[in-house]
């Protein structure tokens, strides 16, 4: 068995032996696959596409390419995943809200995709903080502050670590069964007792259609359960970015104003939704109301303290964030063109917007700038007076800040007010 094998197999259409599978992800986490093979087998993924027993024997490959983890813990271990979207800084919110009642969170994260943000490179933002600790402090944090938002390590689901890099500058990011195996390969390897999945659509998402959306949600829903952990998905609009920030400090800014000031909108609307389906899985009751409450009471603030200073952080983060948080030297607003309501968004040009500022990689060695992005950025349905600011744009440079302000006022278009459909559309079980 060898590389070539695999590859030719999808280049002619057919499907790789499931041996085939598993050698090839055995192969991206020991090195014996090279880039060039890695690439051309994810561009065959992504234009043949596997069917759904050789998607799930790809994702288990990839499981255990590395360590699966167990716990030892006095509740149960559950965790999310997005598929990615703009202004999508869930998981900051969420994860402190789910260990405030009772919940232990080891969320194993990725960086920036194409156009959306990583949740790493979002927590990078925050001065000491260590995304890749080792598995004692890994242990150490989850227990003392219930959850621990963290890379994979080098021992966990290695072939995907490798893989995603790759999709991220080959143009195969939107392919469902790589993304079915990148998702739950890190998830599965994480030892979890249940699962609830954020499938994005809209414009701002990698699934454009619900049809798209739909596909996915049920790939991901089928191959986790038959793999043994509980889970349900999500559907939910992503026409516009869920916060009004898009970048990496500015969205840790929006979720500290969840946590510590009680700022309500669709960001902590969606945390909700999304946790109440773990609880009520894992058959906490009332799961709702003690969510709002771990916010309301500032302990979900008090938990992501605990995290923060747990992994590097300072001591007192949650209490000086404001000033603790970087920014960007230029800050312009970027006016309307004319009056009318905000009728449509390109949420993917909102994103591709802030990758260009430097805030997300346009090839996997970029540095990224913490401080730049957009923020108070419009809503639909919104009216607006001609002049009036569109977005806010936090950039390095005045030249730099004056292209993204370009790119902002031609993603948002301005006419009669749209319909506005509801946050969750749907829920695969």
């Amino acid at each position: 068995m060898d590389a070539r094998t695999v590859i030719a197999a999808l280049r002619r259409g057919e499907v790789p032996s499931d041996e085939g599978l598993r050698w090839f992800a055995a192969g991206l986490a020991d090195g014996t696959v090279t880039a060039a093979q890695a690439g051309a087998f994810a561009m065959g993924v992504c234009l043949r596409g596997l069917p759904e027993d050789a998607r799930a024997v790809l994702t288990l490959a990839m499981r255990d390419s590395g360590e699966v983890l167990r716990w030892d813990l006095p509740g149960p271990v559950l965790d999310k995943h997005s598929t990615g979207g703009v202004g999508d800084c869930v998981s900051l919110v969420l994860a402190p809200m789910l260990a405030a009642c009772g919940v232990y969170v080891p969320m194993i994260s990725g960086r920036g995709l194409g156009h959306t943000g990583g949740t790493l490179d979002k927590l990078e933002a925050i001065p000491g903080y260590v995304t890749d600790p080792s598995a004692a402090r890994l242990r150490t944090v989850l227990r003392e502050a219930g959850c621990a938002i963290v890379s994979a390590s080098a021992g966990i689901a290695p072939a995907d670590k490798r893989l995603y890099a790759i999709r991220d500058v080959t143009a195969t990011v939107e392919s469902l069964d790589l993304i079915t195996a990148s998702i739950l390969s890190k998830k599965l390897a994480a030892g979890l007792e249940g699962l609830v999945l954020d499938v994005k659509v809209g414009s701002g998402a990698f699934m454009k259609t619900m049809e798209e959306a739909r596909a996915l949600a049920r790939s991901l829903v089928g191959t986790a359960n038959a793999a043994g952990c509980p889970t349900t998905a999500l559907i939910t609009n992503m026409d516009q970015p869920l916060a009004d920030a898009l970048g990496n400090a500015l969205e840790v800014r929006a979720s500290m104003e969840v946590l510590t000031e009680g700022a309500g909108g669709p960001l902590l609307e969606l945390s909700v939704a999304l946790g109440a389906e773990l609880l009520s899985g894992a058959g906490i009751a009332e799961g709702e109301a003690r969510l709002r409450e771990s916010v309301a009471s500032g302990a979900a603030a008090e938990r992501f303290g605990r995290m923060v200073r747990g992994l590097g952080g300072a001591e007192d983060f949650v209490e000086r964030w404001r000033d603790m948080l970087p920014q960007a030297p230029v800050v312009i607003d970027v006016p309307a063109a004319e009056a009318g309501h905000v009728a449509a968004m390109d949420g993917e040009a909102l994103g591709l917007a802030v990758v260009h500022l430097g805030g997300g990689r346009e090839v996997e060695s970029d540095p990224v700038d913490p401080a730049v992005g957009l923020s108070h950025v419009v809503r639909l349905g919104q009216r607006l007076e001609a002049g009036q600011s569109l977005a806010r744009v936090h950039a390095a440079s005045e030249d730099a800040a004056q292209v993204a302000a370009r790119a902002v006022q031609a993603a948002v278009r301005i006419g009669e007010a749209p319909h506005v459909g509801p946050l969750v559309r749907e829920r695969i079980a």
